[in-house]
Protein backbone atom coordinates (compact mmCIF):
# COMPACT_ATOMS: atom_id res chain seq x y z
CA UNK A 1 0.00 0.00 0.00
CA UNK A 2 1.33 3.98 -0.22
CA UNK A 3 2.88 5.64 2.53
CA UNK A 4 0.14 7.88 4.01
CA UNK A 5 2.06 10.77 5.63
CA UNK A 6 2.84 15.04 5.57
CA UNK A 7 6.00 14.77 4.06
CA UNK A 8 6.24 18.15 1.64
CA UNK A 9 9.59 17.33 0.17
CA UNK A 10 8.62 13.67 -0.23
CA UNK A 11 5.97 14.71 -2.64
CA UNK A 12 7.63 17.50 -4.03
CA UNK A 13 10.37 14.57 -5.01
CA UNK A 14 7.33 12.11 -6.20
CA UNK A 15 6.06 14.87 -8.67
CA UNK A 16 9.18 16.08 -10.08
CA UNK A 17 10.27 12.93 -10.91
CA UNK A 18 6.94 12.55 -12.73
CA UNK A 19 4.91 10.35 -10.35
CA UNK A 20 2.05 10.81 -9.32
CA UNK A 21 0.16 11.36 -5.82
CA UNK A 22 -2.58 11.80 -3.65
CA UNK A 23 -3.50 15.20 -2.96
CA UNK A 24 -6.09 16.35 -0.20
CA UNK A 25 -8.06 19.51 -1.18
CA UNK A 26 -11.74 21.09 0.53
CA UNK A 27 -13.41 19.15 -1.82
CA UNK A 28 -12.03 15.53 -2.21
CA UNK A 29 -8.92 14.21 -2.89
CA UNK A 30 -6.88 14.19 -6.03
CA UNK A 31 -4.60 12.00 -8.13
CA UNK A 32 -1.91 14.78 -8.52
CA UNK A 33 0.50 14.71 -11.02
CA UNK A 34 3.03 17.21 -13.45
CA UNK A 35 0.16 18.88 -15.64
CA UNK A 36 3.06 20.31 -18.03
CA UNK A 37 4.31 16.96 -18.53
CA UNK A 38 3.15 14.09 -20.85
CA UNK A 39 4.35 11.04 -18.98
CA UNK A 40 2.60 12.42 -15.22
CA UNK A 41 -0.56 13.40 -17.09
CA UNK A 42 -0.63 9.81 -18.69
CA UNK A 43 0.24 7.66 -15.20
CA UNK A 44 -3.58 10.02 -13.78
CA UNK A 45 -5.30 8.22 -16.53
CA UNK A 46 -3.74 4.91 -16.42
CA UNK A 47 -3.79 4.85 -12.40
CA UNK A 48 -7.60 5.81 -12.56
CA UNK A 49 -8.77 3.83 -15.67
CA UNK A 50 -10.14 7.59 -16.73
CA UNK A 51 -11.14 7.68 -20.38
CA UNK A 52 -8.85 10.10 -22.22
CA UNK A 53 -12.10 11.98 -23.38
CA UNK A 54 -12.72 13.38 -19.55
CA UNK A 55 -10.53 16.30 -19.30
CA UNK A 56 -8.36 17.04 -15.78
CA UNK A 57 -8.43 20.10 -13.82
CA UNK A 58 -5.40 22.15 -13.54
CA UNK A 59 -4.43 22.90 -9.77
CA UNK A 60 -2.19 26.22 -9.07
CA UNK A 61 -1.65 28.17 -6.00
CA UNK A 62 -2.61 31.97 -6.96
CA UNK A 63 -4.79 33.83 -9.47
CA UNK A 64 -1.36 35.18 -10.70
CA UNK A 65 0.41 31.80 -11.20
CA UNK A 66 -3.18 30.79 -13.28
CA UNK A 67 -1.84 33.59 -16.08
CA UNK A 68 0.81 30.98 -16.45
CA UNK A 69 -1.04 28.54 -18.91
CA UNK A 70 -4.48 30.08 -19.76
CA UNK A 71 -4.37 33.21 -22.48
CA UNK A 72 -7.07 35.27 -21.02
CA UNK A 73 -9.11 35.52 -17.67
CA UNK A 74 -12.69 37.00 -18.70
CA UNK A 75 -13.85 40.18 -16.19
CA UNK A 76 -16.67 38.05 -14.96
CA UNK A 77 -14.02 35.69 -14.43
CA UNK A 78 -11.85 37.79 -12.13
CA UNK A 79 -14.74 38.62 -10.36
CA UNK A 80 -14.99 34.92 -9.47
CA UNK A 81 -11.77 34.17 -8.98
CA UNK A 82 -11.30 37.23 -6.55
CA UNK A 83 -14.54 36.40 -4.48
CA UNK A 84 -14.33 32.44 -4.48
CA UNK A 85 -10.58 31.26 -4.76
CA UNK A 86 -9.09 29.64 -3.23
CA UNK A 87 -12.23 27.66 -2.96
CA UNK A 88 -14.63 24.62 -4.48
CA UNK A 89 -14.76 26.92 -8.24
CA UNK A 90 -13.38 25.69 -10.65
CA UNK A 91 -13.10 27.97 -14.32
CA UNK A 92 -13.07 27.21 -17.51
CA UNK A 93 -10.50 29.32 -19.32
CA UNK A 94 -8.84 29.23 -22.83
CA UNK A 95 -5.49 27.22 -22.28
CA UNK A 96 -1.79 28.09 -23.63
CA UNK A 97 0.21 25.78 -25.68
CA UNK A 98 2.05 24.22 -22.49
CA UNK A 99 -1.21 23.02 -21.70
CA UNK A 100 -1.51 19.77 -23.53
CA UNK A 101 -4.43 18.28 -25.48
CA UNK A 102 -4.10 14.92 -23.35
CA UNK A 103 -4.98 17.08 -20.17
CA UNK A 104 -7.51 19.02 -21.98
CA UNK A 105 -9.23 16.14 -24.00
CA UNK A 106 -8.45 18.10 -26.96
CA UNK A 107 -10.64 21.22 -25.98
CA UNK A 108 -9.47 24.83 -26.40
CA UNK A 109 -10.21 25.41 -22.66
CA UNK A 110 -8.29 24.01 -19.51
CA UNK A 111 -10.33 23.86 -16.35
CA UNK A 112 -8.43 25.53 -13.60
CA UNK A 113 -8.69 25.56 -9.72
CA UNK A 114 -7.14 27.07 -6.83
CA UNK A 115 -8.08 24.59 -3.92
CA UNK A 116 -8.46 25.87 -0.41
CA UNK A 117 -5.94 23.51 1.76
CA UNK A 118 -3.29 24.62 3.64
CA UNK A 119 -1.32 21.31 2.82
CA UNK A 120 -2.08 21.60 -0.74
CA UNK A 121 -1.66 25.21 -1.11
CA UNK A 122 2.15 24.59 0.28
CA UNK A 123 2.64 21.75 -1.83
CA UNK A 124 1.72 24.21 -4.58
CA UNK A 125 3.67 27.15 -3.99
CA UNK A 126 7.06 25.37 -3.88
CA UNK A 127 6.65 23.86 -7.28
CA UNK A 128 7.56 25.16 -10.90
CA UNK A 129 4.66 23.99 -12.52
CA UNK A 130 0.86 23.20 -11.55
CA UNK A 131 -1.04 20.01 -10.73
CA UNK A 132 -3.46 18.16 -13.25
CA UNK A 133 -5.57 15.98 -9.97
CA UNK A 134 -9.21 14.44 -10.61
CA UNK A 135 -10.49 12.98 -8.00
CA UNK A 136 -8.46 9.97 -6.17
CA UNK A 137 -10.34 7.13 -6.90
CA UNK A 138 -10.74 4.40 -9.60
CA UNK A 139 -13.34 6.46 -12.73
CA UNK A 140 -16.66 6.15 -12.05
CA UNK A 141 -16.63 5.23 -7.88
CA UNK A 142 -17.34 7.17 -5.27
CA UNK A 143 -14.77 9.81 -4.35
CA UNK A 144 -12.59 9.72 -2.12
CA UNK A 145 -12.85 12.64 0.96
CA UNK A 146 -10.13 10.93 2.87
CA UNK A 147 -6.55 9.58 2.81
CA UNK A 148 -7.39 6.39 3.61
CA UNK A 149 -9.91 6.01 1.33
CA UNK A 150 -7.42 7.00 -1.20
CA UNK A 151 -4.97 3.97 -0.15
CA UNK A 152 -7.96 2.01 0.15
CA UNK A 153 -8.55 1.99 -4.03
CA UNK A 154 -5.61 2.96 -5.43
CA UNK A 155 -2.54 2.18 -2.93
CA UNK A 156 -1.30 -0.61 -4.83
CA UNK A 157 -0.65 1.95 -7.76
CA UNK A 158 1.09 5.06 -6.17
CA UNK A 159 4.01 5.76 -3.62
CA UNK A 160 2.32 8.49 -1.47
CA UNK A 161 -0.72 10.11 -0.10
CA UNK A 162 -0.24 13.76 1.38
CA UNK A 163 -2.86 13.51 4.21
CA UNK A 164 -4.60 16.60 4.74
CA UNK A 165 -7.42 14.76 7.16
CA UNK A 166 -10.93 14.83 5.95
CA UNK A 167 -11.97 16.88 3.28
CA UNK A 168 -14.17 19.86 4.51
CA UNK A 169 -16.62 20.45 2.02
CA UNK A 170 -16.99 16.43 0.42
CA UNK A 171 -18.11 17.79 -3.01
CA UNK A 172 -16.48 18.24 -6.18
CA UNK A 173 -15.94 22.01 -6.80
CA UNK A 174 -18.49 23.96 -9.05
CA UNK A 175 -17.47 24.47 -12.91
CA UNK A 176 -18.14 27.35 -14.62
CA UNK A 177 -17.48 28.51 -18.09
CA UNK A 178 -17.83 31.80 -20.19
CA UNK A 179 -19.64 31.85 -23.79
CA UNK A 180 -19.32 35.55 -24.80
CA UNK A 181 -20.75 37.34 -22.27
CA UNK A 182 -23.18 33.59 -21.14
CA UNK A 183 -21.67 32.61 -17.44
CA UNK A 184 -22.52 28.06 -17.84
CA UNK A 185 -22.41 25.75 -15.02
CA UNK A 186 -20.82 22.95 -16.23
CA UNK A 187 -20.50 21.34 -13.02
CA UNK A 188 -22.87 21.65 -9.90
CA UNK A 189 -20.49 21.26 -6.75
CA UNK A 190 -19.36 22.90 -3.56
CA UNK A 191 -20.50 26.63 -4.57
CA UNK A 192 -24.48 26.44 -4.25
CA UNK A 193 -25.51 28.51 -7.29
CA UNK A 194 -27.20 31.34 -5.39
CA UNK A 195 -24.01 32.22 -4.05
CA UNK A 196 -22.25 32.68 -7.67
CA UNK A 197 -25.23 34.46 -8.95
CA UNK A 198 -25.02 36.93 -6.11
CA UNK A 199 -21.85 37.57 -8.09
CA UNK A 200 -22.10 37.59 -11.69
CA UNK A 201 -25.76 37.33 -12.30
CA UNK A 202 -28.27 35.08 -13.85
CA UNK A 203 -26.27 31.76 -14.95
CA UNK A 204 -27.25 28.89 -16.90
CA UNK A 205 -26.92 25.27 -16.03
CA UNK A 206 -25.36 22.94 -18.52
CA UNK A 207 -26.85 19.42 -18.02
CA UNK A 208 -24.33 16.05 -17.99
CA UNK A 209 -23.40 14.44 -21.19
CA UNK A 210 -22.99 10.71 -21.82
CA UNK A 211 -19.80 11.40 -24.08
CA UNK A 212 -17.17 14.20 -25.01
CA UNK A 213 -17.69 16.16 -22.13
CA UNK A 214 -17.35 19.75 -22.12
CA UNK A 215 -15.61 20.09 -18.30
CA UNK A 216 -14.42 17.73 -15.98
CA UNK A 217 -16.77 15.49 -14.02
CA UNK A 218 -19.87 15.92 -16.82
CA UNK A 219 -20.59 12.51 -17.79
CA UNK A 220 -23.90 10.69 -16.58
CA UNK A 221 -22.74 7.82 -14.47
CA UNK A 222 -20.64 8.82 -12.10
CA UNK A 223 -20.03 8.51 -8.22
CA UNK A 224 -21.46 5.26 -7.80
CA UNK A 225 -21.32 2.44 -5.16
CA UNK A 226 -20.93 -0.94 -5.99
CA UNK A 227 -24.22 -1.73 -4.62
CA UNK A 228 -27.36 -0.62 -6.88
CA UNK A 229 -28.22 2.57 -5.36
CA UNK A 230 -32.17 3.17 -5.66
CA UNK A 231 -33.60 6.93 -5.03
CA UNK A 232 -36.95 6.53 -3.56
CA UNK A 233 -39.38 9.82 -4.87
CA UNK A 234 -40.89 9.85 -1.61
CA UNK A 235 -39.75 8.50 1.96
CA UNK A 236 -42.82 7.15 2.93
CA UNK A 237 -43.42 5.07 -0.75
CA UNK A 238 -41.77 2.07 -1.51
CA UNK A 239 -42.78 2.49 -5.22
CA UNK A 240 -43.94 -1.66 -5.36
CA UNK A 241 -40.20 -2.24 -3.89
CA UNK A 242 -40.71 -5.13 -0.84
CA UNK A 243 -38.87 -3.25 1.89
CA UNK A 244 -40.31 -4.72 5.22
CA UNK A 245 -40.03 -8.65 3.39
CA UNK A 246 -36.46 -7.57 2.61
CA UNK A 247 -35.51 -5.43 5.47
CA UNK A 248 -31.90 -6.88 6.48
CA UNK A 249 -30.67 -6.67 3.09
CA UNK A 250 -31.61 -3.04 2.51
CA UNK A 251 -29.68 -0.01 3.16
CA UNK A 252 -30.35 3.53 3.72
CA UNK A 253 -28.80 6.75 3.35
CA UNK A 254 -31.20 9.91 4.44
CA UNK A 255 -30.90 13.61 4.55
CA UNK A 256 -32.59 14.22 7.50
CA UNK A 257 -35.04 11.63 8.80
CA UNK A 258 -34.96 7.55 9.15
CA UNK A 259 -36.93 5.59 6.71
CA UNK A 260 -40.08 3.91 9.08
CA UNK A 261 -39.54 0.61 7.00
CA UNK A 262 -35.58 0.20 7.14
CA UNK A 263 -33.80 -1.12 10.27
CA UNK A 264 -32.06 1.96 12.47
CA UNK A 265 -28.64 0.43 11.93
CA UNK A 266 -28.54 -0.08 8.57
CA UNK A 267 -29.64 3.81 7.94
CA UNK A 268 -27.19 6.68 7.76
CA UNK A 269 -28.09 10.15 8.04
CA UNK A 270 -26.77 13.35 5.99
CA UNK A 271 -27.79 15.75 8.51
CA UNK A 272 -30.34 15.74 11.12
CA UNK A 273 -30.39 19.51 11.54
CA UNK A 274 -30.97 19.56 7.40
CA UNK A 275 -27.33 21.59 6.72
CA UNK A 276 -26.71 21.38 3.35
CA UNK A 277 -22.86 21.86 3.96
CA UNK A 278 -22.61 19.09 6.31
CA UNK A 279 -24.72 16.96 4.07
CA UNK A 280 -22.00 17.63 1.46
CA UNK A 281 -19.54 16.77 3.56
CA UNK A 282 -20.54 13.24 4.57
CA UNK A 283 -22.11 12.42 1.38
CA UNK A 284 -19.43 9.82 -0.05
CA UNK A 285 -18.04 8.68 2.88
CA UNK A 286 -21.74 7.68 3.51
CA UNK A 287 -21.95 6.29 0.57
CA UNK A 288 -19.12 4.27 1.01
CA UNK A 289 -19.93 3.25 4.10
CA UNK A 290 -22.51 1.74 3.10
CA UNK A 291 -21.25 -0.08 -0.01
CA UNK A 292 -18.64 -2.32 2.15
CA UNK A 293 -21.98 -3.44 4.45
CA UNK A 294 -22.94 -6.02 1.58
CA UNK A 295 -26.77 -4.72 0.98
CA UNK A 296 -28.34 -6.09 -2.03
CA UNK A 297 -29.34 -2.74 -2.60
CA UNK A 298 -28.64 0.75 -0.81
CA UNK A 299 -31.99 3.34 -1.32
CA UNK A 300 -31.41 6.74 -1.07
CA UNK A 301 -33.64 10.30 -1.18
CA UNK A 302 -33.37 13.40 -3.48
CA UNK A 303 -33.18 16.83 -1.54
CA UNK A 304 -34.78 20.14 -1.64
CA UNK A 305 -33.50 22.12 -5.03
CA UNK A 306 -31.95 24.82 -3.34
CA UNK A 307 -28.26 25.36 -1.83
CA UNK A 308 -25.97 22.57 -1.97
CA UNK A 309 -29.17 20.41 -2.12
CA UNK A 310 -28.72 21.09 -5.97
CA UNK A 311 -24.62 19.79 -5.90
CA UNK A 312 -25.83 16.70 -3.98
CA UNK A 313 -28.95 15.62 -5.87
CA UNK A 314 -26.41 16.15 -8.76
CA UNK A 315 -24.37 13.24 -7.32
CA UNK A 316 -27.20 10.91 -5.84
CA UNK A 317 -28.16 11.05 -9.73
CA UNK A 318 -25.36 10.03 -11.25
CA UNK A 319 -24.74 7.32 -8.78
CA UNK A 320 -28.49 6.20 -8.96
CA UNK A 321 -29.54 2.90 -11.06
CA UNK A 322 -32.89 3.34 -10.61
CA UNK A 323 -35.51 6.22 -9.02
CA UNK A 324 -38.48 5.29 -7.84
Amino acid sequence: MAVIGQDIKQAIRLLEANEVIGLPTETVYGLAGNAFNAEAVTKIFEVKNRPTFDPLIVHTSSIERISDFVREIPEKAQLLAKKFMPGPLTLLLPKKENISDLVTSGLETVAVRIPNHPLALELLQNLDFPLAAPSANPFGYISPTSAQHVDNQLGTKIKYILDGGECKVGIESSIIGFIGDEIIVYRKGGLAIEVIEQVVGKIKIQEHSSSNPQAPGMLKSHYAPRTQLVILNSQFSTGGIPLINSQFSIGFLGFREFHPNIPRENQLILSPTGDFREAAKNLFAYMRALDVRGFEIIYTEILPEIDLGRAINDRIRRAATLEN
